[in-house]
């Protein structure tokens, strides 16, 4: 085979690799339908900058009773999954603003009102959490309290991701998130019977070119123990598409001091805060890791 048949395959087996991703993976930028506003919730459309000039949207949600208490007042950043948006937090928004903390929700890149850049990636959503950590020390300045972060899914991931670089992150709470994302694209392959050598390898290996980073190096299972803040790790045990041992994978890698597993009987991906006593958990850790901080 000459050299220009090498590259001519190369060239089309990169054309079929992304557009098989495309296919598989794709987040249509669909914009929300419904706001805060549905609740009697006061909230502020805003827009800040993140990596490569792009630009996010959000709902700055400022706390209940601004006046009661410290004026420090906890500030919880709220990410969506793959392929949402904002509005995907609007039951979080619901139950955690009576809480009195302080909440922002965005759009992460190449998702809901937020500005297109490449491709989607779980760096890239851990970029913008930082982002929004940035938009919220200008806005808040001196009276800024502890920031914790909720994510869901691959915004869960993102967030451990994210708490590895950047001790402003106080405390985590994740729904749903992945440990590695190369065995979760395995895992996806087996499901749809599609052999996992070559094809989830070449896959991997392309995504690695697609975003600039190995996946070994970005998987939370291999950063949460550098972070050192408090996480809740929460999964049901029928999650259909991020397995449950993804959430045992992490907790194992983590420090027991100060992370905590709760698997969840009878839920799946999408499900989890229905179960009876998610808010009251979930409320009584950010207490503690936060309000406490």
């Amino acid at each position: 085979m000459t050299f220009l048949g090498i590259l001519i395959g190369l060239g089309v087996l990169a054309f079929l690799l992304d557009a098989g991703l495309n296919k598989m993976y794709q987040n249509p930028r669909t914009p929300h339908q419904a706001t805060p506003e549905q609740f009697g919730i006061a909230f502020e459309e805003v827009r800040f900058p993140t990596r490569n000039q792009r630009t996010l949207y959000g709902w700055w949600i400022p706390a209940k009773d601004e006046t009661s208490g410290s004026k420090q007042t906890p500030t919880l950043v709220l990410v969506h999954g793959w392929g949402r948006n904002v509005e995907r937090m609007l039951p979080y928004i619901e139950r955690l603003h009576p809480l009195g903390y302080h909440l922002l929700a965005f759009d992460a890149r190449h998702h809901g009102s937020s500005d297109p850049d490449g491709h989607a990636s779980m760096p890239k959503f851990a970029e913008d959490i930082r982002a929004a950590l940035d938009f919220l020390e200008d806005k808040l300045q001196e009276q800024k309290g502890a920031f914790g972060v909720v994510g869901l899914s691959v915004g869960g991931s993102a967030a451990i991701y994210a708490a590895s670089q950047d001790a402003r992150i106080r405390s985590v709470v994740t729904v749903g998130a992945f440990a590695h994302p190369g065995e979760v694209i395995r895992t996806d392959f087996r499901k749809r019977g599609i052999p996992a050598f070559p094809l989830a390898w070449l896959i991997c290996k392309h995504i690695e070119l697609r975003i600039g980073h190995r996946l070994d190096r970005i998987a939370p299972v291999h950063n949460i123990a550098k972070s050192e803040a408090h996480m809740l790790l929460i999964h049901g045990e029928e999650d259909a598409v991020i397995p449950v041992e993804q959430a045992k994978k992490l907790h194992r890698a983590a420090d027991p001091e100060r992370v905590r597993l709760w698997l969840l009987p009878g839920k799946g991906h999408s499900d989890c805060h229905l179960h009876p006593e998610f808010w009251r958990r979930v409320g009584q850790f950010l207490k503690i890791a936060l309000v406490s901080a």
